[in-house]
């Protein structure tokens, strides 16, 4: 379990001067590296790494970001996208600023690409989060919009406040981070949604200067040695990762190595960023995605960002009997029973559900945790 530092005693820490970090070891020429992710940003005094959040003072590596957030919302947990954890229910999402990836295409690139700190307006401390939480009715507390690897010493003290309010963590991650990081991290999460943003290394280095290498060792170790529930998004852009082979060696893979339970998310892009000359994903693609993904094994392939019934929706791999009726992040019909699996054929469905689903419906709903509590 993650060990936190008194509550109060961090935030007031961090807002004056940083919140102390574990994750980073000393050198030989002087420099102290980062080792939260594989990016193991070197740095000498006073410096901060590519995510802009942790930074080097003295002889140790600060995050600057812990207690400030650049906004909390409440979310329909479909949106995250989740559409196999705890269907209907309402959760608390919340991001800081800068990311460890520099992504051309990011659709959240107002927040994940900042340098500037005053963004992080909102000041919450890890229990007024999880009471806002409780007493909003939410479920789960979502770590999101920018990737939570970076704040990780955050997100873990606020997962920690949310289990002991019976509250479920969700990490929206494009699980870009180390061993060590990696197991503390997860360790206080309920489910995951890894952006798998491609199949290629050239993608990867090219769009986002990283590797895929260290996001498949992440999917195989949540399926490997954690009991978190994981499913993948992928962003598709036109003529960069959105070819048959790709799509078919990417969701082979998937089958192969994670099972072929794992859902998997198409959803589609639109012009942002740094490829604001890229034209939007053909709605096409994405059924085209699905499709690819089903005949290689996948049993629930969806895609996302366009209105599609089907495509939306949950079917039972056995019979093809309807499951979670969606349209866009509300839901229609119900036809799980109460423990999780098919009315129809009693095939058991994989995720986390409750007896009934959730009613929470599509809305959004901003809030300021420290006005709720």
């Amino acid at each position: 379990m993650f060990k936190s530092t008194a509550d109060t005693q961090g935030l007031q820490r961090s807002q004056a001067r940083g919140y102390p970090t574990q994750f980073y070891h000393q050198l030989d020429d002087g420099r102290i590296q980062c080792d939260v992710c594989p990016r193991a940003c070197a740095l000498h005094e006073g410096q901060r790494g590519l995510c802009f959040v942790r930074g080097r003072e003295g002889d140790e590596i600060l995050l600057y970001a812990y207690g400030r957030a650049s906004g909390f919302c409440i979310d329909p947990v479909e949106k995250k996208p989740l559409n196999h954890f705890l269907p209907g229910t309402s959760v608390l999402s919340f991001g800081t600023a800068g990311c460890n990836l520099t992504c051309r295409f990011c659709q959240n690139w107002d927040m994940s690409k900042s340098r500037e700190m005053d963004l992080l307006a909102e000041e919450a401390s890890p229990q007024q989060i999880a009471d806002a939480a409780f007493k909003h009715g939410c479920r789960s507390v979502a770590y999101t919009y920018n990737d939570p690897v970076i704040f990780l010493e955050y997100a873990c003290d606020t997962a920690h406040a949310c289990r002991e309010q019976g509250l479920r963590n969700v990490a929206v991650t494009a699980g870009y981070i180390s061993p060590g990081a990696r197991e503390t991290f997860f360790a206080e999460m309920d489910a995951a949604n890894i952006d798998l943003k491609g199949f290629t290394d050239d993608f990867y280095k090219r769009l986002c200067s990283a590797r895929l290498g260290p996001v498949l060792e992440t999917l195989e170790y949540l399926h490997q040695e954690t009991d978190v529930w994981l499913e993948l998004t992928t962003l598709l852009i036109p003529g960069e990762n959105d070819s048959d082979a790709e799509l078919a060696q990417m969701a082979a893979w998937v089958v192969e190595h994670l099972g072929p339970d794992v859902p998997m998310h198409f959803s589609a892009f639109h012009p942002a960023y740094k490829m604001l000359d890229v034209p939007p994903t053909p709605a096409a693609t994405l059924t085209r995605a699905r499709r690819i993904a089903r005949e290689q094994g996948v049993r629930h392939a969806y895609t996302g960002n366009v209105h599609d019934d089907e495509g939306n929706s949950t079917w039972c791999h056995a019979c093809g009997h309807l499951l979670i009726e969606r349209d866009w992040y509300r839901l229609g019909r119900w036809g799980l029973t109460a423990e999780g699996a098919c009315e129809r054929c009693g095939t058991r469905c994989a995720g986390v559900f409750e007896t009934e689903p959730g009613a929470f419906g599509a809305g959004r709903v901003r809030v300021r945790p420290t006005a709720l509590v």
